[in-house]
């Protein structure tokens, strides 16, 4: 609030007031840009109205004034404990001044913490219709300001990043480091993706198909190099994927297409054959024999 006052004098020789005429010789007088007046027509002409009581701020009194509003001293107070603001910190909610406590009292937030006022301008978090002192709002684990800094609420806990990875966050099964993010599941364990890869070629496998050989996982093409039957036909890897059928005789495997007669060629999916030695041969064939 800013402070306001008529700057009086005292005349020794003739000297009229500019709006009654009358001589103000000897009497105190106020000078304004047009001319001197006499106090009564002073207060009557240019004194401000108070904006709480009504009535005319005289010129000795102290006048306080803010955003075009202007008080006596004794009117300046605060709305809700009448608290004198002529020379106390304020606020204005609407049309009412407000002391700092009374303000804080109806309208700040409380921190959930030490449920103490947060006042106006101070640092403070707010996070699920919740208020914090920015000092107040801690890691539940290393108990440290989480501040500005990315946090993770559990329940009714709060940690930052670092000890919510190091308290819950799963545990890559290869490389025993904690998956923040993605990773995929193998034998209900967690892998990090660059972890889950191929036990032979270390491809990863990650969105690819693969199967195990002793719980370990296997690109198909390492695992029909290592474990699969071979086909006795092309000698290729009988892996199974992708539809793939085979059949089997005794201790050899075919795939479907290649289980064909040795001399003719037809198939002998479904049909009678007869085994020659290494051969197998459809049964016209071996009729020619």
């Amino acid at each position: 609030a800013g402070e306001g006052g008529p700057q009086t004098g005292t005349m020794t020789e003739c000297f009229d007031c500019d709006n009654c005429k009358e001589s103000l010789y000897g009497r105190k007088y106020i000078q304004m840009d047009n001319g001197p007046y006499c106090i009564p027509c002073y207060d009557a002409h240019f004194a401000n109205t108070c904006d709480e009581c009504k009535e005319l701020i005289g010129h000795d009194c102290r006048e306080l004034y803010y955003e075009d509003r202007h008080y006596h001293e004794h009117c300046f107070r605060c709305f809700r404990c009448d608290r004198s603001l002529a020379d106390e910190p304020f606020t204005c909610q609407g049309e009412e001044l407000l002391c700092n406590d009374c303000y804080c009292s109806e309208f700040s937030s409380k921190c959930i913490a030490c449920e103490k006022t947060v006042m106006p301008g101070s640092r403070k978090l707010e996070y699920n219709g919740q208020t914090w002192h920015e000092h107040c709002f801690i890691c539940s684990s290393c108990q440290q300001p989480i501040g500005s800094r990315s946090f993770i609420p559990d329940k009714k806990d709060y940690y930052c990043v670092p000890c919510y990875e190091s308290k819950f966050a799963p545990r890559c099964t290869r490389c025993k480091k904690t998956l923040t993010k993605g990773g995929v599941t193998y034998r209900d364990e967690p892998w990090h993706k660059e972890c889950f890869v191929c036990m032979g070629c270390k491809t990863p496998l990650a969105g690819q198909q693969f199967t195990s050989q002793d719980d370990n996982p296997y690109c198909i093409k390492c695992f029909g190099n290592l474990y699969a039957k071979k086909c006795s036909a092309c000698t290729k890897p009988i892996t199974g994927f992708g539809g793939g059928k085979y059949v089997s005789f005794e201790d050899r495997h075919w795939h479907h297409n290649c289980f064909n007669c040795a001399r003719c060629n037809t198939s002998l999916v479904g049909k009678g054959f007869i085994p020659d030695n290494d051969e197998i041969l459809c049964r016209d064939c071996s009729s020619d024999l």
